[in-house]
């Protein structure tokens, strides 16, 4: 079995694009919603979508190359240790779901930044700055336009984070390019 570090390091090499582009897929849905209906269907699209986030994660992974199914892979601890931040980032929802009942608009804004928390543990893992970047910019800036767009929460929140996620996918991508060099 390969060390510590050698299996961070090949965890570190692997692309990342399908669980971004899922998410980016399912958070650009939630704000589609929110231009075309009314909030009580869009609190359920993001529920729902943002939940099928993983699966759609698991689906799109075949296009991208890194077939998370792939029985024939080694094992590795930061596979776990991902699938563990990704439980948190469900966990979350103890959170999300008590405010949304007293306020249905704090939904894009609890699920917004308690789910771009997992990109933090990522950034640990993978050392670089991309994933403290996803999280600190989507954190401040759902804040920020929570408070300023209080009637438009439903779109612009989804759609800033849409484009969160588009930059993260160029930073990404070009960190591979880099490590080809």
């Amino acid at each position: 079995m390969a060390s510590l570090e050698q299996q961070r390091i090949e965890f570190a090499n692997r692309k990342f694009l399908a669980t971004p582009l899922s998410g980016l897929i399912a958070w650009f849905l939630v704000g589609l919603s929110g231009l075309l209906f009314p909030d009580r269907i869009t609190v359920w699209i993001l529920f729902i979508a943002t939940g099928s986030i993983v699966y759609l994660a698991l689906f799109v992974s075949k296009f991208t190359g890194e077939n998370f199914l792939d029985k024939t892979k080694p094992k590795n601890v930061f596979d776990g240790l991902f699938l563990y931040t990704v439980a948190q980032a469900v966990l979350v929802y103890a959170i999300a779901i008590p405010f949304f009942l007293k306020d249905y608009t704090s939904l894009p804004l609890t699920v917004g930044v308690l789910t771009g928390t997992m990109w933090l543990p990522f950034s640990w893992i993978i050392k670089h700055w991309v994933g403290i970047f996803h999280s600190l910019t989507r954190t401040i800036l759902i804040v920020l336009l929570w408070y300023l767009f209080p009637e438009q929460r439903f779109v612009v929140i989804p759609f800033t984070i849409v484009v969160i996620y588009i930059i993260t996918l160029i930073f990404l991508t070009k960190r591979n390019k880099q490590e080809l060099l």
